[in-house]
């Protein structure tokens, strides 16, 4: 069973979508405060799906202030055993969207600082199909995924009495402390193929995954919406022992990894970009000859690149 930890720090250069654009202002059309509330589920499908290209994405306004929007994802999965090819898989994930709502009285206008918090867990339980055990000195899986999803989105607002004397219909109660929540539905279809020996491990996964997020249950001035989730992506990792380099009794090895993400759908350039690829390089910690829960330890540094957009961080994964 393997869980990772993966955080990048990435640089958006050009946004193109609805979410990140220029600060609202607004007076009397509360109706703009709805759209970006809506807009904010969409984000939620960033989190939904296992994503390392993703899984941690700080985007900034294009100024020196703080960052608009913050992805963050934690998760992991596992077949249970070959007698047992049941597979599972869960994923944790939180963003915060801090849009620029400007609101003027016709005299003077005022920043409102308004913060966008979502939580989203997803599981998954799928089976493995082999499709030609030990060919290639590998065992390839083809690997059909029954995925749900719960989230919630709450908004925090801090403008003052004064604000709140202004503006007190349904869009601003919102805004101060509204709650959206949602439930997603859908699945993926993953290829996976494994190779281990003493020279080297190798892992390939080529995963289509689709979502459809739907709003329930949320405050009564809420918005209600849907988003989809949909992306096609590659990941590909080979490990190697470095030399005769030993630690706990163990080779230590070196993890080359690479991955690519295609965002298809409403997805497709929401944030700027088409596409995201990763690059990572790193070490591996065998502890597997001790009598402890975590077998192996990575540690990978990787870049990230895509549309518009360049980025760098570090990853950490235990499997156990």
């Amino acid at each position: 069973m393997a869980i990772g930890f993966l955080s990048f720090r990435t640089r958006i250069t050009l946004l193109t979508g609805l979410i990140l654009a220029s600060p609202l202002c607004f007076s009397a059309d509360g109706n703009l405060i709805k759209q970006r509330a809506n807009a904010v589920l969409s984000l939620m499908s960033y989190t939904v799906i296992p994503d390392i290209t993703a899984s941690d994405l700080n985007i900034g306004s294009g100024t020196n202030e703080k960052n608009s929007l913050s992805i963050t994802q934690f998760g992991g999965g596992a077949t249970l055993s070959e007698s047992v090819p049941i597979y599972l898989e869960g994923t944790l994930g939180y963003s915060r969207y801090d849009p620029q709502f400007v609101f003027s009285d016709g005299n003077e206008s005022r920043k409102i600082p308004v913060k966008w918090n979502s939580l989203t867990a997803t599981g998954g339980i799928g089976w493995d199909i082999n499709l030609n055990k030990d060919r290639w000195g590998g065992n390839l899986v083809l690997r059909p995924i029954a995925n749900f999803t719960l989230g919630t989105m709450a908004s925090d607002l801090r403008i003052g009495a004064f604000a709140l004397e202004q503006y007190k219909d349904a869009d601003f109660k919102f805004l101060d402390g509204g709650r959206l929540n949602a439930y997603g539905l859908g699945g993926s279809m993953m290829l996976d193929y494994e190779l281990f020996s003493k020279t080297q491990d190798i892992d390939a996964e080529l995963r289509y995954s689709w979502q459809k997020l739907q709003s329930f249950s949320s405050s009564s001035f809420a918005v209600s919406g849907h988003a989809y989730a949909d992306n096609l992506g590659l990941y590909l990792r080979r490990r190697a022992p470095i030399f005769d380099w030993t630690l706990l009794g163990k080779p230590v090895r070196y993890v080359m990894e690479g991955a690519r993400t295609e965002y298809l759908g409403s997805q497709r350039g929401l944030l700027g970009f088409d596409s995201l690829n990763s690059l990572g390089l790193g070490l591996e910690l065998d502890s597997s000859k001790y009598d402890v829960v975590i077998s192996r330890t990575r540690l990978v540094a990787r870049y990230m690149f895509g549309n518009n957009t360049t980025g760098y961080g570090i990853g950490l994964a235990m499997s156990f």
